[in-house]
């Protein structure tokens, strides 16, 4: 997004644009999908819009871990007083510096919020709401902008394309390739004047030269309070919303992926299904439940509205089947690849026919959506990388339940062989990319999910994974590495470990010798307890060096350590 004095000639004609430019606007941003858009099921941005959490500070420096990871890190850590910051006020110069604020990068995982903070300002832009002080807003992603990088275009070809309502007034020609454009413009060689907002995930934001940027900040998602009031907006009946959140509350990996709000997004619309057809049933516990029923959800939604179908009809036909087994596999090849965003080309390599492609995007329109860039260029992707990741991991399970075959190795072996190869594998990936990856694969091992899929798994498979499999005796193991684990265990609804531990903690702790997996399950409960590590007393679990080196991830995570 840039914002400007673009315009050269006449007050009047510049003025007559920016009027036209407010109210075309206005009408793009008034309303909001969450997931996709749902034809005649808009929701207004201003009723929905929860602040979120935007903190002012930071570096530009690549971070490449698994963004999951790097929310659950987030949430470990005591609230610090960190500069908090309002989308609103991205722009204000801050007391005590001289020059104007011209470029800010804000930082944020996938589905943290960031595009819906850019509309946001840009409504309220519209709306003369805020920043009445800028002339022009235009907003730009760069998922557009990728679909050109190869061509040569103007500036006032871009913005005529985007915003045709301007194509009035006389505009400035600054001709050259579309990177060269984009690098002259966050350079400040061009435009000079204009104000540049890059939002940005945090394994890209190196790619802007830290002495174009005079600002970073980072979506930190919601805070507690702000997940509480995104329930509240969504469920008007207060005692539906309340046992909502405090089902949340139970399960800490639910209630930490919801740090982001897309992950809200999927959990109300689960809980919501749930809620209604299965009155006084078990709400989904663990990401692997919540998934599947996710899925589920939306192959019911497809059988009705697109099929015809009555609520009681099987959920999972033939021919949508075939297509989740088509995005299954299209999920698995590119998250191999490292590719979260796709074109024909990799649609095709896949074996997905181009047309069916946009079949499939109309169908599960909460899962899978196409996107159309400047001149129609087609791309596509899932609406969140864990959404890729669960279906990856169903499409690896399905590959092997059907067919014997290992995905991951290439091979045929047994079952234990078969999840041991996939924790080894995750294991491996220096940057964590296959954590969720893995716990989705083994919580799809057990028979109670499976029965969930009943219709899309044609036949079951061994639900024999133990902690055995997710083998944490490794004492070279790092801590997130070990606390990936211990999701997993989460996942198969395997507690012993942490129990026993637990059990330890209750009965006095100095005076028990701890395995190295006993050693990982204690952090893991510290890390993951609702308690304040604002100030962590590392004395009551021993005073030798072993105990302080195996404790090391706690006593980071807090402000002070005794």
């Amino acid at each position: 997004m840039f914002t400007c004095k673009l315009f050269r000639g006449q007050k009047h004609t510049a003025g007559v644009c920016k009027c036209k430019l407010k109210s075309n606007l206005n009408k793009k941003f008034q309303c909001v999908f969450e997931g996709i858009a749902k034809a005649g099921n808009p929701t207004l941005l201003n009723e929905m819009f929860t602040e979120i959490n935007i903190t002012k500070g930071g570096t530009a420096e690549v971070n490449d871990e698994h963004e999951v990871r790097h929310i659950e890190t987030a949430s470990r850590k005591p609230d610090r007083s960190e500069t908090t910051i309002r989308q609103e006020d991205i722009f204000k110069t801050p007391p005590r510096r001289d020059e104007p604020i011209r470029t800010v990068m804000t930082k944020g995982v996938a589905g943290i919020g960031k595009t819906v903070l850019t509309q946001k300002f840009t409504l309220d832009w519209a709306e003369d709401k805020a920043n009445q002080d800028i002339q022009f807003t235009f907003p730009f992603t760069f998922r557009e902008l990728n679909v050109l990088k190869e061509e040569k275009y103007s500036l006032v070809e871009l913005v005529h394309h985007f915003f045709s309502e301007t194509k009035e007034a006389g505009i400035c020609r600054f001709e050259d390739s579309m990177c060269v454009l984009l690098t002259n413009l966050i350079r400040g060689n061009l435009l000079p004047s204009a104000c540049l907002w890059i939002t940005t995930r945090p394994a890209a934001a190196n790619q802007i030269p830290p002495e174009c940027v005079d600002m970073v900040t980072e979506v930190r998602g919601f805070t507690d309070p702000q997940k509480d009031e995104y329930f509240r907006k969504r469920f008007r009946d207060e005692e539906q919303a309340s046992r909502i959140i405090s089902h949340i509350k139970t399960s800490r990996s639910l209630h930490i992926m919801c740090h982001i709000p897309v992950f809200c997004w999927i959990t109300a619309t689960v809980l919501e299904d749930v809620l209604k057809t299965r009155e006084g049933g078990e709400l989904p516990k663990t990401l692997t439940e919540m998934y599947i029923h996710f899925l589920v959800v939306q192959s019911k939604v497809k059988n009705i509205k697109h099929d015809g179908g009555a609520e009681t009809d099987p959920h999972w036909s033939p021919e949508s089947r075939k297509m989740m087994e088509s995005l299954g596999k299209l999920a698995f090849e590119q998250l191999q690849k490292g590719n979260l965003i796709f074109y024909e080309s990799d649609l095709t390599e896949c074996g997905i026919d181009i047309t069916a492609a946009s079949v499939y995007s109309g169908v599960f329109t909460q899962i899978f959506k196409e996107e159309r860039g400047l001149y129609q260029d087609k791309v596509f992707s899932f609406i969140h990388l864990s959404v890729q990741e669960f279906l990856a991991a169903l499409h690896v399970q399905l590959t092997f339940i059907n067919s014997g075959v290992n995905l991951l190795a290439e091979e045929q072996i047994t079952s234990r062989q078969f999840f041991q190869s996939a924790v080894d594998k995750a294991l491996q990936s220096p940057n964590g990319h296959l954590d969720l990856f893995l716990r989705f694969l083994l919580g799809l091992s057990l028979q109670s999910n499976q029965t969930l899929l009943r219709g899309l798994l044609t036949q079951t498979g061994s639900s024999s994974v133990t902690n055995q499999e997710t083998d944490t005796e490794n004492g070279d193991l790092s801590a997130e590495r070990s606390i990936n684990l211990f999701h997993c265990l989460n996942e198969l609804n395997d507690c012993s470990l942490v129990e026993e531990i637990q059990q330890y903690l209750s009965l006095g702790f100095s005076s028990f010798k701890l395995s190295p997996a006993q050693w990982s399950a204690l952090v893991f409960i510290l890390l993951s307890s609702e308690e304040d590590l604002d100030v962590f007393d590392l004395k009551k679990y021993g005073a030798s060096e072993k105990a302080f080196l195996r404790l090391l991830p706690v006593v980071k995570a807090s402000n002070k350590a005794l």
